[in-house]
């Protein structure tokens, strides 16, 4: 048998941790000897208002399993607030070894429908939340030679859902920050990977009936949420889908494609001509980097 993936002397921060995903991400590491801090802004579904009965509920049952947590109840979507999530980590614990970006709301409406202020507000928790509780942890990750980052993503972003315009931007935008957070934190054994949950939460209880959320329990996806955060992970830059017991990875492939001698020469009916060519996956492949990319895309190009 495996040697077991302990957290002990491990210091993790999670937001949006009152309840849902966050709170199992919790108390499946806090089981396993972590530290945590249960950020939780304890708002509604939509975003509005607050309340620090859930982050706090959430602590007494840590303490009450024999772990160590405390609460924080500051807003991921503000760069000043932020801060002081990933601060209370170090005021309390004196360190951050992980850091789980989990927190997150809904505005779900089509796109004609959606306002403005949908928009932004669903950005500034998701995406730039993320955004934010990453650039105040990292100096301290990098100092200490160690970090593990894990940000929730969605099948909204990854494949898209109707009514999701605001909510699928922001987790596909949070894939493409880990893929660069990826690559800065490389030389520092810092490690960023992107979650896809299938899980029944009060986010995704508005779109899957009752018997199917009661099949996705939250604490059914800590397991591997758990694996990206310890120290035997040596994956970074990975999307990980998990739910129901099913495990999987999504990735971004790009095709063999076609190559033109000249591409002064080719005109939108040579484009037409060969558009199932273009679009065929059959033997496609991932790249690490932007650079990687590019590197296949000029191959056939002949430099003076």
């Amino acid at each position: 048998m495996a040697d077991e993936i302990r957290f002990d002397d491990r210091v993790a921060v999670i937001t949006g941790a009152g309840g849902g995903l966050g709170r199992a991400h919790a108390l499946q590491l806090a089981g396993r000897g972590a530290k945590i801090v249960v950020n939780d802004l304890g708002g509604a579904m939509d975003g509005t208002g607050s309340d620090a009965t859930p982050a706090q509920k959430v602590c007494d049952e840590i303490k009450e399993m024999g772990g160590e947590a405390v609460p924080n109840y500051d807003s991921v979507a503000e760069w000043d607030t932020a801060q002081k999530i990933i601060q209370t980590a170090i005021d309390s614990f004196g360190r951050i070894d992980i850091l789980i970006n989990n927190a997150g709301i809904l505005r779900d409406k089509s796109l004609m429908k959606m306002e403005v202020a949908d928009w932004d507000l669903i950005i500034a928790v998701h995406l730039s939340g993320t955004f934010f509780c990453t650039k105040a942890a990292f100096p301290y990750m990098r100092e200490a030679a160690y970090g593990r980052i894990l940000s929730t993503s969605s099948a909204a972003g990854v494949y898209g859902n109707f009514g999701q315009v605001n909510y699928g931007a922001a987790k596909m935008g949070i894939a493409g920050m880990m893929n660069s957070v990826k690559l800065e934190g490389a030389k520092y054994n810092i490690k960023a990977n992107t979650l896809v949950p299938v899980a029944g939460t009060r986010l995704t209880a508005t779109v899957l009936p009752p018997q199917v959320v009661e099949k996705l329990k939250p604490e059914f996806v800590s397991p591997v949420a758990a694996y990206m955060c310890s120290e035997a992970c040596e994956l970074s830059g990975q999307i990980l889908v998990a739910g129901a017991g099913y495990f999987s990875r999504a990735a971004v492939v790009e095709g063999p494609g076609v190559f033109f001698e000249d591409p002064a020469a080719v005109t939108v009916d040579d484009i037409a001509a060969k558009i199932s060519e273009i679009t065929n996956l059959e033997g496609g492949q991932e790249f690490d980097s932007a650079p990687a990319q590019t590197g296949k895309a000029l191959s056939h190009i002949k430099l003076d």
